[in-house]
């Protein structure tokens, strides 16, 4: 398949971890990132996300789960009325955002748990956000049919992710960052989120690319 640019795509950057190793050092990198990931990820939104946050997040109603909530840079920007469940796979992010989350005084049920296996019942929540996480989730099909099950119907799933541009320039920057990204840290800058998600049987309901591509942000509707 060709992408509306015309041009053939990259091979394909999704998959699960080689190795239990690899994995594992994948998970002591963002251990060890998560002390200085607020800071960096305060400096890509003045600068490249722009708004995305609030804009994911101002959307999201009911019952609401948040995959890879990192640190808990998304709690305060949810409405009150949201009820709001967390997950990550980092314990060392998780604790961040448990201090964010009683210093916010919000109620929000955070534990440790794998997005290739929610532990959740099907069609336990309204609304799903992921924001900058999919991108470093080794097997992004199962993480997205994860979502896909646990929205019940009609629940939408918000998501928001540097994606591959555009930008012939542009991707032949984020191939290269790749080569030392993904074995460090297993973080991907040329993945579609988009296709995944339509692949796994959601009604996208809205789309946008900015920032020459490189930042997507949609929402998708749980058919039903």
């Amino acid at each position: 398949m060709t992408n509306p640019h015309g041009t053939a795509p990259d091979p394909p950057t999704t998959g699960p971890p080689n190795s239990h190793r690899q994995a594992e050092r994948w998970h002591r990198y963002w251990d060890k990132h998560s002390r200085h990931y607020d800071q960096s990820m305060q400096q890509m939104d003045r600068w490249v996300f722009g708004d995305s946050r609030q804009w994911a997040c101002g959307q999201a109603t009911g019952d609401v789960l948040e995959v890879a909530v990192g640190t808990g840079l998304n709690l305060p920007l949810y409405p009150e009325d949201a009820v709001l469940t967390g997950i990550d796979l980092s314990e060392e992010m998780l604790a961040q955002a448990r201090d964010r989350a009683a210093s916010l005084g919000r109620d929000a049920v955070l534990s440790q748990a794998d997005a290739h296996a929610l532990p959740f019942d099907d069609g336990a929540f309204d609304t799903v956000v992921c924001t900058f996480g999919l991108c470093a989730i080794p097997d992004v099909d199962r993480a997205v049919a994860e979502m896909h099950r646990v929205l019940r119907p009609g629940g939408r799933l918000i998501l928001v992710d540097h994606v591959v541009s555009t930008s012939p320039l542009a991707r032949g920057v984020q191939r290269a960052l790749e080569i030392v990204s993904i074995p460090v840290g297993g973080e991907h800058f040329r993945r579609r989120p988009h296709d995944n998600v339509v692949a796994a049987g959601f009604a996208v309901q809205k789309a946008d690319r900015f920032k020459i591509g490189v930042v997507e942000r949609l929402v998708a509707r749980k058919p039903g």
